[in-house]
C-alpha cells in the first residue's frame, strides 16, 4: 500500500476527530473518507484480509447518522429542558465565538450564548433560561461525545487496514 495514502488516510482520521470538537470541521465525513481511502487503495488488516464492502457501508451509516443526530440531539435535549428555538441559536453563536478563547470557550460559549438567548430574545426568566442553556449544554456534549467515539473508533479501523 503507499505510503502516501496512509498518510493521507491517517491524517483525514485526525482531522476528523479535531472536527468533532472544531464546529466549521465535518468530523465523521472527514474520518470516513479514511476509511473510503484504505478500502479503495487495497488496506488489508493483520491476518491479510482487505477490508469488505459491508464495513464501508456500516461505516458510511455509522457517520451519516452521527452527522445527522449531531443536529437533533442538542435541539432536542433544549425542548426536553424547556427552551425555545432561541437557546440554540444562541448556544451555536456561542459555541463558534468560544472557539476563539481556548480551552474553556466551547463550554462557556454554548452556555452563555444559550443563556443570553433565551433570556433576551425569548425574554424568560433567569431559573428557565439557565435551565434551557444546561439543555443546550448537555445536547452538545452528547453530539459532541458521538462524534468523537465515531471519529476515533473509525481512526482506529483505518490504523488496522493499513
Amino acid at each position: 500500500m503507499d505510503v502516501f495514502i496512509c498518510i493521507l488516510a491517517v491524517l483525514a482520521g485526525i482531522i476528523g476527530i479535531i472536527g468533532s470538537v472544531v464546529p466549521a470541521l465535518p468530523g465523521p465525513p472527514l474520518a470516513w473518507i479514511g476509511v473510503l481511502l484504505m478500502y479503495l487503495w487495497g488496506g488489508t488488516n493483520g491476518a491479510g484480509e482487505p477490508m469488505s464492502t459491508a464495513t464501508l457501508l456500516i461505516w458510511l451509516g455509522i457517520t451519516t447518522a452521527v452527522t445527522v443526530l449531531d443536529y437533533v440531539v442538542p435541539l432536542w435535549f433544549t425542548k426536553l429542558t424547556g427552551g425555545s428555538k432561541y437557546a440554540g441559536w444562541g448556544a451555536a453563536v456561542g459555541l463558534v465565538v468560544g472557539m476563539f478563547v481556548p480551552p474553556v470557550g466551547l463550554i462557556v460559549g454554548t452556555l452563555l450564548g444559550a443563556f443570553v438567548a433565551e433570556l433576551v430574545f425569548a425574554d424568560k426568566d433567569l431559573w428557565s433560561s439557565t435551565k434551557s442553556a444546561l439543555g443546550a449544554f448537555a445536547g452538545f456534549i452528547c453530539g459532541t461525545g458521538a462524534k468523537l467515539l465515531c471519529c476515533g473508533l473509525m481512526l482506529w479501523q483505518i490504523i488496522v487496514y493499513m
